[in-house]
C-alpha cells in the first residue's frame, strides 16, 4: 500500500463527507495539504498506526472502505452518521461498545442479531439512556452462568405475568362489549314492543 493510498485513506476515516466533497481530480497529496495542520497531524498519527498494523488488517480496512464508497448514498449516509456518533462517544463508552462488538463474530446468527439490536438501541440512545444500557451491558458480562439463567427466568416470569394481565384485560373488554350489545338488543326489543302495543 503506497504512502498517497493510505493518505488517502485515512482522509477518508475521520471525515467521510470531506473527502467526497473534495473533487475527485485533486490527488491525495493535495487533499491532504489543503487540510488544516491538526487535522494533518492527526493524519500523520493515524498513519503511523496504520502502518504498525499487519498487512492483513490494512487490507481489511481498505476493503471496508471500498464497501463504503460502493454504498448507495442514503446507506453511506447512515454508516457515517452512526460513525460520527460513536466517535462523538466518551471513550469508556465506545471502548464497552467495541468490546461487545469484539465478540461478534463468534456469535450464533440469533445471537448476531440480538447484539445488533442491542447495538442500535445503545448507538439512537440519549446520552443518560446509552449510560443505563452500557450498565446493564456490564452488569450482564460480570454475572455468572447461574445468575444469567436466574434473570433470564424472572424476565420470563415477568413477561408471562405480563401477556396474563393483557389476556385477561381483552377477556374484560370483551365481556364488556358482549353486555353493551345485550342491552343494547334488549332496549331495541323493548322499543319494538312498545310500539306493537302502543
Amino acid at each position: 500500500m503506497t504512502r498517497a493510498t493510505l493518505l488517502a485513506l485515512l482522509a477518508v476515516l475521520p471525515a467521510p463527507a470531506l473527502a467526497r466533497a473534495q473533487s475527485k481530480a485533486e490527488s491525495a497529496e493535495e487533499k491532504f495539504r489543503s487540510l488544516p495542520a491538526e487535522k494533518q497531524d492527526e493524519l500523520r498519527r493515524r498513519y503511523r498506526e496504520l502502518q504498525q498494523l499487519a498487512p492483513e488488517e490494512r487490507q481489511r480496512i481498505e476493503q471496508n472502505l471500498d464497501r463504503l464508497k460502493q454504498m448507495p448514498p442514503d446507506e453511506r449516509g447512515r454508516v457515517e452518521e452512526n460513525y460520527r456518533r460513536f466517535r462523538g462517544m466518551p471513550q469508556d463508552q465506545r471502548q464497552q461498545i467495541l468490546q461487545q462488538w469484539q465478540k461478534f463474530r463468534s456469535l450464533s446468527p440469533q445471537q448476531r442479531e440480538q447484539l445488533r439490536d442491542s447495538l442500535r438501541r445503545v448507538m439512537n440512545a440519549d446520552p443518560d439512556e446509552r449510560q443505563q444500557l452500557l450498565r446493564n451491558m456490564d452488569r450482564w458480562q460480570r454475572m455468572t452462568p447461574e445468575q444469567r439463567e436466574d434473570a433470564r427466568h424472572r424476565f420470563r416470569e415477568q413477561q408471562q405475568e405480563k401477556r396474563q394481565e393483557q389476556r385477561e384485560e381483552r377477556r374484560e373488554r370483551q365481556q364488556d362489549r358482549r353486555e353493551r350489545q345485550q342491552e343494547r338488543r334488549e332496549r331495541r326489543q323493548e322499543q319494538k314492543n312498545r310500539l306493537r302495543h302502543g
